[in-house]
C-alpha cells in the first residue's frame, strides 16, 4: 500500500458528515481495529537531511488516539464518550481504550513517539521527592543568621576534609 498523498488531512477520513453511522458493540471494536491497521499502514514522514547532503522522508509511528478514531469512524468524541456510557459498550470501549493506550506505550518505549508527549497523554509522570530538610527540621523554619551560620559550618569542613 502506498504512503497517504501529500497534504492528506484527517478530516478527510470521515466518509459523510451528514450521515452518522451508530455502532453496535462488537461493530465498534471492529471498527477500532480497522482504524489501528490504517494508522500502521498510513505512517507520518519526517523530512531528515543526513550529513552528505541527501533528504529522505523517514516513516515515523502514528500514535493511536480517540480523536483520530472518532473522525475515521464517522462519530463525535461525545458520541464515543456516550458509548462509554451505556452498558451494552462496557466490555468494548475499554478494551479500545487499552488498545490504543498499549499501541502509545509500547511506541513511546521504543522510541518511535515522543516520549514526553505520550507520557503527558497516558497520564504518567516521572515524579521525585526532594526533602527540603536539614535533619528533620525545614530550612524555610529557619532565620537568615541560622542559614548562613550552617552554610558557612558546612563550607568550613568541607575544606578540612
Amino acid at each position: 500500500m502506498s504512503p497517504a498523498p501529500k497534504g492528506n488531512q484527517y478530516w478527510k477520513l470521515a466518509h459523510d458528515w451528514k450521515k452518522p453511522r451508530c455502532y453496535l458493540a462488537d461493530e465498534l471494536f471492529e471498527k477500532a481495529l480497522e482504524y489501528a491497521i490504517w494508522c500502521e499502514n498510513h505512517p507520518l514522514y519526517e523530512l531528515k537531511v543526513f550529513g552528505t547532503g541527501v533528504k529522505m522522508r523517514v516513516p515515523k509511528m502514528r500514535a493511536m488516539t480517540i480523536q483520530g478514531f472518532c473522525l475515521f469512524a464517522n462519530m463525535t468524541t461525545q458520541t464515543f464518550y456516550q458509548y462509554e456510557k451505556e452498558e451494552a459498550y462496557s466490555d468494548i470501549i475499554p478494551r479500545v481504550r487499552d488498545l490504543f493506550y498499549s499501541q502509545k506505550l509500547e511506541g513511546a518505549a521504543a522510541d518511535l513517539l515522543n516520549q514526553n508527549i505520550i507520557a503527558r497523554e497516558l497520564g504518567l509522570s516521572d515524579k521525585s521527592e526532594i526533602d527540603h530538610k536539614n535533619n528533620g527540621e525545614s530550612f524555610n523554619s529557619l532565620s537568615d543568621d541560622e542559614l548562613i551560620t550552617r552554610i558557612t559550618k558546612l563550607i568550613g569542613s568541607s575544606k578540612k576534609s
